[in-house]
């Protein structure tokens, strides 16, 4: 299990990124999502906060859309 967080700070596109505690782009402005087992549930938890999120191309890839 890892610990993820939601970048508080929308992307261009209005995205709000998911990130584990091991991105080279975890940002300083963050809301902790708890620990997950995958990056789909952290994706989910993060909806209970932000109406648009994505996870980060480069941590949580398989979360990733276009």
């Amino acid at each position: 299990m890892k610990k993820y967080y939601v970048n508080n700070r929308a992307q261009a596109n209005g995205d709000h990124e998911v990130h584990d505690e091991d991105c080279h782009y975890l940002p300083s402005d963050r809301k902790y999502l708890g620990l997950h087992n995958h990056c789909r549930s952290a994706v989910e938890a993060a909806k209970a906060y932000y109406r648009q999120v994505n996870g980060c191309k480069f941590c949580s890839e398989d979360c990733h859309t276009q």
